[in-house]
């Protein structure tokens, strides 16, 4: 409320995960509220870090807004965060890895998993009577439509070729993250 009240356009303004102690919808809702209020209003250099994906639609609603995320890499079910911030939103989470990394038991991390799986497999039932798509199926239909609109590149590519080479889960991160720059190069030349 003092930041909202008070902050103005030569403020800095921290914020993290703004209403997350309630429930999904009224928190996302009220995290939306404050964002587009600050963007719009107060004006301030805002840093808004939250676990509320839908929210990155506002860099599309608001020219003021922009999304960036610190990068990170899966491997074998382990997760190495490169200390990087990059440009867009995050395409995924990484909750039940940082668990793990957290020393929350195998058993638990196991359980959730599967709890995720089962979650992001049906539709959310919503308290006004909708219901709404699961998160990850909308990442899904969205990334399945943006491929859908994009060529195919020929099978003889030398960038499909190096790809056809590698086997990822014989690689470090680093050298994964190396041979993805690698395939980027030849695709583009």
């Amino acid at each position: 409320a003092d930041i909202l009240n008070n902050a103005g356009p030569d403020a800095l303004v921290l914020m993290d995960e703004i209403g997350r102690g309630t429930s999904t919808f009224d928190g996302l809702s009220l995290a939306w509220a404050c964002a587009s209020q600050l963007a719009t209003v107060n004006r301030p250099f805002t840093l808004f870090a939250t676990h509320y994906f839908e929210l990155t639609a506002l860099a599309d609603e608001l020219p003021s807004v922009h999304n960036v995320h610190i990068d990170a890499i899966e491997h074998k079910e382990k997760i190495v965060f490169l200390h990087e911030v990059k440009e867009g939103a995050a395409n995924r989470s990484y909750g039940i890895q940082v668990a793990r990394l957290a020393g929350i038991p195998d058993e638990v991390v196991a359980h959730a998993q599967h709890k995720l799986e089962e979650l992001e497999s049906r539709p959310v039932a919503r308290d006004d009577g909708t219901t709404q798509m699961p998160l990850s199926l909308k990442a899904e239909t969205a990334a399945g439509a943006k491929e859908k609109t994009q060529a195919t590149p020929a099978a003889s590519s030398p960038a499909l070729t190096a790809l056809a080479t590698l086997n990822p889960d014989e690689m470090t991160p680093k050298e994964a993250l190396e041979a993805l720059y690698r395939l980027k190069r030849t695709s583009s030349s």
